[in-house]
């Protein structure tokens, strides 16, 4: 069964693809651009299912398998590429999602993020958060910000994944990488102990649990920088579901806590494009005494507005800012960008010319501002 793993992961890599999906009773399929297809004619049966599973892990990694119904680890393909795994079992048998890892860490410049977001690697202490649904690129954009720091600055650094995907090598930094099951019990414990391990900089993988979230935002309060990622739409859900995670007697001591120490939160949605692939629509949230203000005295819903305002100051963005940006660009089509809005009917009026930001003609003081994608006489 590895042999025919092996042809499938060869032939999502020549396609192009991001996650293969093997799945009892079914074929396998690949997903190319967000999008599923199904990959070969061969029914993948339970046995074969459990046959892969006991050949690509460990006598330990299988037992942990059978007990906890599911399991994450590395799958490594040759010299050159390497793959986030699930196990899990469903009604019909074990399943398996196999996520592509680019070896090679990109540099903040190849993302094509917004230019603020590099100001995230220079700060010596707070909280930083990447967030977005899964598969929209948090991983590489956390690799990239610890790739800056570990070319410019000379730190010790901490990462606790699950699993560990990119792998750093010493550079100007020192980076112990931690995986939750081979080095360390859970992302608590291992945030607990790297307090005593004279980091610089601690990287959670995810932030999951109230535990994890509160020792988080503890050591960024006792002088260090973390990284970590939230599955979140936006800067505004992103607060509110820190702050809701714990009891009522506790949401204001958070809520004073995360104001003083969230730095940055960066959002990302993948959209899809007319050349059929994906561009990146980025929020970004930097810490200003404004949105200090805001999350300290639970004002969370003027947010959106402070980031649209600190565009051209700050660098920060709404989502919606962004995708006008890439539909300025031509890059997406109108109804993608309405589908995709966080308020679309918003963004309809901006796409005609009203409102802040809308989209007007360059030459709009020779003439009047055009309706977006149309001209005059069409209007």
């Amino acid at each position: 069964m590895e042999e025919k793993l092996k042809l499938y992961l060869k032939t999502m890599i020549a396609n192009s693809g991001s996650d293969l999906h093997l799945k009892s009773g079914s074929q396998a399929r690949v997903r190319v651009h967000g999008v599923l297809k199904v990959m070969g004619q061969d029914i993948l049966t339970a046995e074969m299912m459990d046959k892969l599973a006991q050949e690509i892990t460990t006598g330990e990694q299988y037992q942990k398998l059978q007990k906890d119904r599911n399991l994450d680890f590395s799958y490594i393909l040759g010299n050159e590429n390497r793959f986030r795994v699930n196990f899990f079992f469903q009604m019909d048998g074990l399943s398996a999602v196999f996520r592509i890892i680019p070896v090679k860490i990109p540099a903040l410049e190849e993302l094509n993020l917004p230019a603020v977001i590099s100001t995230f690697a220079g700060i010596q202490r707070g909280l930083v958060l990447v967030t977005g649904v899964t598969g929209s690129g948090k991983s590489t954009t956390l690799a990239a910000l610890i790739n800056k720091i570990n070319q410019e600055q000379k730190k010790h650094i901490i990462t606790v994944e699950d699993p560990i995907e990119f792998v750093h090598q010493d550079k100007g930094c020192l980076i112990n990488q931690r995986g939750i099951g081979q080095d360390a019990h859970s992302f608590s414990d291992a945030l607990r102990a790297a307090l005593r391990e004279d980091p610089d900089i601690i990287l959670v993988g995810e932030m999951r649990d109230l535990e994890t979230i509160d020792i988080a935002l503890h050591a960024a309060n006792t002088g260090h920088l973390v990284f970590s990622t939230l599955h979140t739409l936006d800067a505004k859900e992103t607060i509110d579901r820190i702050v809701g995670m714990f009891g009522n007697e506790e949401q204001n001591r958070i809520r004073m806590s995360l104001a003083s120490v969230l730095e940055g939160v960066i959002s990302q949605r993948l959209i899809p494009t007319k050349k059929g692939g994906r561009v990146a629509g980025i929020e970004v949230l930097k810490k200003t005494a404004r949105i200090e203000k805001l999350i300290a005295e639970n004002r969370d819903a003027e947010i959106p507005d402070a980031l649209f305002e600190g565009k051209e100051i700050y660098g920060t963005q709404t989502f919606d800012q962004a995708l006008l940006d890439i539909l300025r660009r031509g890059e997406i089509t109108e109804e993608v960008a309405l589908e995709y809005a966080t308020n679309p009917s918003d963004m309809k009026l901006k796409m005609q010319g009203v409102g802040k930001g809308a989209i007007v003609d360059p030459h709009a003081g020779e003439k009047e501002a055009e309706v977006f994608g149309f001209k005059d006489d069409e209007a």
